[in-house]
C-alpha cells in the first residue's frame, strides 16, 4: 500500500530541507516489498539495509492463533470469542466497508460496545472513532484496512482477522496493531478454503 507515498515525497522534497549529503535519512518499514524498496531508492544512496527478525515476519510478542472457521459461522463465532476477553482493546479487521458497518451494528445490538472505521468515514468521524476507542470507551473496533498502517495505540491487545488480507505483508501489517513497545498481544485469524494461498503460506510461516 504506497497510500501515503504522495504525503512522504511532499516531506522529503520540501523547500529548506537539507540537500542529500548534508542530512542523514532513515526509513523505517514493518515490511520491505519491493514497492517500498523503489520508494527507499529514490531518496536513498548507497544505503545500509538493517532487518531485526525475520524480514516480513511479525513480532515475536505477539501470540498467532488460526481457526478455521466457514463464513457463514464468523459473527456468531466472534461473538463467543468476544466473551473470553476480560479487558483490553480489541481491533477487528474486516475486508468491506458494508461488514465494517453491519459487524459494528450487530456488536452494539448484542452489549458489546464497538465503533468503525473505514476509507467512507469523514476526518471527523474517524477522529471521534479513534479517541473512543483509545480512551476505552469503545473497547471494540472494526476496521478496514485503512486503519491498519500507521496507527499507534497503546492497550490494543487482541487483533482479529475476521477476514483474512490477500497477502502477508497485509497481514504483518494488521497484527502490528498489537504487541506494540515491548508489550505482548494476541492475533486471532479465522481462514477457510477461500483464503487459498495466503493461508497456506501463514501456515507455513507459523510453523518455522
Amino acid at each position: 500500500d504506497m497510500g501515503f507515498e504522495p504525503q512522504i515525497r511532499r516531506i522529503v522534497e520540501q523547500e529548506g530541507m537539507p540537500a542529500p549529503p548534508e542530512r542523514q535519512t532513515m526509513l523505517f518499514s514493518a515490511t520491505f516489498p519491493p514497492n517500498i524498496q523503489r520508494l527507499a531508492s529514490d531518496f536513498l544512496r548507497d544505503y545500509i539495509f538493517l532487518t531485526v527478525g525475520r524480514v516480513g515476519s511479525a513480532s515475536a510478542d505477539v501470540t498467532q492463533a488460526l481457526e478455521y472457521v466457514e463464513d457463514n459461522d464468523k459473527l456468531e463465532h466472534l461473538m463467543k470469542f468476544l466473551l473470553t476477553i476480560e479487558d483490553g482493546l480489541i481491533l477487528i479487521f474486516v475486508e468491506t466497508k458494508r461488514s465494517c458497518d453491519f459487524i459494528e451494528d450487530v456488536l452494539c445490538e448484542r452489549g458489546f460496545p464497538a465503533c468503525s472505521i473505514h476509507g467512507d468515514k469523514g476526518q471527523r468521524e474517524r477522529e471521534d472513532s479513534l479517541k473512543s476507542f483509545k480512551s476505552g470507551n469503545t473497547p471494540v473496533m472494526v476496521a478496514t484496512d485503512v486503519a491498519s498502517r500507521g496507527l499507534d495505540i497503546p492497550n490494543v491487545t487482541q487483533v482479529v482477522n475476521y477476514d483474512l488480507p490477500s497477502n502477508i505483508d497485509d497481514y504483518v501489517h494488521r497484527i502490528g496493531r498489537t504487541g506494540r513497545a515491548g508489550n505482548t498481544g494476541n492475533a486471532l485469524s479465522f481462514v477457510n478454503e477461500r483464503n487459498g494461498g495466503v493461508a497456506r503460506e501463514l501456515y507455513e510461516s507459523l510453523e518455522e
